[in-house]
């Protein structure tokens, strides 16, 4: 919906020109400047697109200043406490939530592709033993189009279906086989009578030589993790799977350039600074310190995992998390460990001290999902690739959203050019 009510008035130019405006269902509207240069010569200046829209989307919305996160509209709060991961990724690609027939088909779709090509194996073999898990797996899933030729036609939305469902079911394998060749133990398979995050834990941490049994908290962790990670609107990774997208390149290349995105630091890696942090701090008794200096403006010293970019209030997610995340302290981590002590003891203060309350710098998700990593044993290096399995859902929405959608262009982001002036060729022996 539009109406023409917006005006640009530059008077150098002696220029004035309506507008249409977009209107948005909830959240801000956005000024139509599609035609901007077409009309005007004018291009505009946005860096890092933090006032730009990109795309429709009707996928997910966010209200960082009252701290409202809904997928499909439906709140993020009734999503982590009544659903299951594989619902909400249901949700996330085909609009509604599944009745009991349409979860019980699509569970099993997604069971079917779990495993993957035999060949893999070797090409895992292929990287070295100490090789970061994320750099295997974007290897890894940007070569899956070498294996499905059988459903690459991207204006075919059959095929989009299949290269979406199998990108779900493949991802938490892929992951598992990740860490196994960085700990050099075999690859166990899939084991489809499990449940989603069940099945991840034992390909994750069964052996060939015993039987292995998915615990209930630990899979109940892990799938309330994967609903809050499973989309949060045009974020870095996500806009690189669209602007990659955009090209039409295929399904499996797109998401490999989301993982690739996503294992930037500023993005994918918060979770883990949050850990580097607690161990910068080393003891409870430190922790007054720590707080000052993290009051000092002019120490560069962060306290990591609170506050958030987009949520100027208390990120829902971490409310949602904080009682699991007790919950499986209680019973996996270590009362030796003093990270643990630090950690509760520095949500204490965050949610009471009023400088921390005052600056609304209140615990965040990745506070909160790196103490549960570390609890359940899943080593630092696989903190990201989880977030990846969890994102990937949200990814092939949007991907599949973009590439059905009339609108559709390929991505050209413009410049202010500043480089040197038009200039002459200068010899070689006159330099």
């Amino acid at each position: 919906m539009s109406d023409k009510n917006a005006k640009l008035i530059y008077p150098a130019a002696e220029l004035e020109i309506g507008l249409k405006v977009k209107k948005a269902v909830i959240g801000p509207s956005a000024v139509d400047i599609s035609t901007l240069y077409r009309d005007t010569g004018l291009l505009t200046y946005d860096p890092g697109f933090l006032s730009t829209a990109s795309c429709h989307s009707s996928i997910t919305y966010i209200d960082g200043d009252q701290g409202v996160l809904l997928y499909r509209g439906y709140p993020i709060e009734q999503l982590a406490e009544k659903s299951s991961f594989l619902e909400v990724s249901y949700l996330l690609l085909y609009g509604e939530l599944p009745n009991t027939a349409q979860l019980a088909d699509f569970s099993g779709i997604i069971g079917h592709h779990t495993m993957i090509n035999e060949a893999l194996k070797t090409f895992f073999d292929g990287f070295h033993y100490d090789a970061h898990p994320m750099a295997i797996m974007v290897g890894v899933v940007g070569s899956l189009s070498a294996f499905y030729h059988d459903s690459l036609d991207i204006q075919n939305p059959r095929h989009r279906e299949i290269s979406a469902h199998r990108m779900i079911a493949k991802m938490p394998t892929i992951a598992a086989a990740c860490f196994k060749h960085n700990v050099g133990e075999p690859i166990v398979y899939p084991q489809n009578n499990l449940s989603y995050c069940g099945n991840f834990l034992k390909m994750m941490f069964a052996t060939p030589c015993e039987e292995y049994q998915p615990d209930p908290i630990a899979e109940k962790a892990l799938n309330l993790l994967f609903i809050l990670h499973a989309d949060h609107e045009q974020n870095a990774s996500t806009s690189t799977v669209r602007l990659a997208g955009s090209s039409g390149a295929n399904p499996f290349a797109c998401i490999a350039s989301g993982i690739a995105s996503l294992w930037g630091p500023a993005h994918g890696g918060a979770n883990e600074a949050v850990l580097s942090m607690l161990e910068e701090i080393g003891d409870v008794s430190q922790i007054e310190k720590y707080v000052a200096r993290a009051k000092d403006k002019d120490d560069p010293f962060r306290l990591m995992g609170f506050g958030h970019r987009v949520y100027k209030h208390y990120d829902p997610r971490a409310r949602i998390i904080r009682a699991v995340s007790h919950e499986v302290l209680e019973k996996f981590a270590d009362s030796n460990n003093p990270m643990f002590e630090l950690a509760l003891r520095l949500e204490e203060i965050a949610l009471q001290d009023e400088y921390f309350v005052e600056r609304k710098l209140y615990p965040n998700v990745d506070f909160y999902s790196g103490i549960i990593y570390q609890a359940l044993k899943i080593p630092r290096n696989m903190f990201t690739v989880m977030f990846a399995i969890a994102r990937t859902s949200g990814w092939v929405a949007h991907w599949m959203e973009m590439i059905a959608d009339p609108a559709q262009r390929i991505g050209r982001p413009r410049q202010i050019y500043d480089g040197a002036p038009l200039r002459d060729y200068v010899p070689l022996d006159k330099r």
